[in-house]
């Protein structure tokens, strides 16, 4: 039988949990109702300069905040899907300027819609011909010739065909973030994507760009009950101010889906998807083969441990097949988007990546 000190000890206890519990309670109230009145939050406020714009194209250079910095500038090309304001989220959760913090000279690749007219975008114009227009403007504006390119998702595909069809360029380094190079491991987007089964060409001679519904109901797809999972977190955590802050600006993120130019999206899935031709060496882009081989730069590839878009099985063979002596590879907690944004990839990723390209930017 308990004492009479444990059981005052225990009633304590008790006390201070329900006290928690309503308190919680109460905030988790007045905070859902703050939820649904307010704006949505402000993201991508690290002070930057649009140098250049071409249509869906912007290229941001950003401020430095730091005296010194390295000598090799980093270009980032962002996913075609999403907006590149995922790499500057919030100010003390952006990678942009935790790499500014830390030395580098930073510029983004991003995206707006593409207009009806750009549906003759292509797999060369995304690839090719928009990564060599930034890179000559990244070079007028620093005076270096040498430049870093870094690609998240789709934006590492189209860095890494990008590199590998031109092996002449100076391309100091290659960083990837979650790259897939052998569609057929991309789930139920291959599932979805059969050719049996999907026009691609009727949707796009008919439709003309594809679609964000599209594109966005496929990834709901890929967890069905995501959606459903991420509103019971958010209101078991809806007292807690920083928590809801965060959730908001990376809800208006994945919801902030953009169109894929016509040509581009069936070259997608034509070229990768259907053939499969990145893996085999075989797709030519603007009359050159990407043939993974020919990089020979120093390359770095992070991929996330419970990725559900791009799983590792898809992802994997970009630093087997590269032909580069200096090659990394790291495997990481998180998902696909936990991985290069938010408090895990601060402790994670971002000290790894600044580890190994510091080196490799003097």
């Amino acid at each position: 039988m308990a004492s009479a000190s444990e059981q005052e000890g225990s009633g304590a206890a008790s006390g201070a949990a329900i006290r928690t519990l309503v308190e919680r309670t109460i905030q988790r109230n007045i905070k859902g109702v703050e939820y649904f009145a307010s704006a949505a939050p402000a993201v991508g406020l690290t002070p930057k300069e649009t140098i250049y714009k071409r249509g869906t194209l912007n290229l941001y250079h950003y401020k430095p905040l730091v005296d010194e910095i390295y000598r090799v500038p980093i270009l980032m090309v962002m996913a075609t899907t999403n907006r590149g304001y995922v790499f500057d989220i919030a100010e003390e959760h952006s990678f942009v300027r935790f790499l500014l913090n830390a030395g580098y000279d930073v510029f983004v690749m991003d995206w707006d819609a593409p207009r009806p007219e750009e549906k003759v975008l292509n797999l060369d114009s995304y690839a090719n011909k928009f990564i060599d227009d930034c890179l000559r403007r990244v070079r007028v504006a620093t005076g270096e010739q040498e430049v870093s390119l870094v690609g998240y998702c789709m934006g590492g595909v189209l860095s890494t065909i990008y590199t590998a069809t031109h092996p002449e360029e100076a391309i100091k380094n290659l960083v990837c973030f979650t790259t897939p190079i052998d569609f057929s491991e991309m789930k139920l987007f291959s599932h979805m994507s059969q050719e049996k089964y999907f026009d691609v060409d009727r949707l796009v001679d008919s439709v003309g760009n594809a679609s964000p519904e599209l594109l966005l109901t496929s990834f709901d797809m890929l967890r069905p009950s995501g959606r459903v999972a991420a509103q019971r977190t958010l209101w078991d955590n809806m007292w807690n101010g920083e928590f809801v802050e965060f959730h908001r600006k990376m809800d208006r993120w994945s919801n902030d889906m953009l169109p894929l130019a016509g040509e581009y999206f069936r070259d997608t899935v034509k070229k990768l998807m259907w053939k499969n031709q990145l893996l085999k060496g075989t797709l030519e882009v603007g009359g050159r083969t990407a043939d993974i081989g020919n990089i020979t730069i120093p390359l770095f590839h992070a991929v996330a441990l419970h990725d559900h878009i791009v799983p590792y099985e898809a992802s994997k063979h970009l630093v087997a097949l590269a032909g580069s002596e200096d090659k990394t590879e790291i495997v990481l907690k998180g998902g696909h988007i936990s991985l290069i944004a938010g408090p895990n990839a601060a402790r994670r990723l971002w000290p790894t990546l600044d580890e190994w390209l510091a080196e490799r930017s003097v």
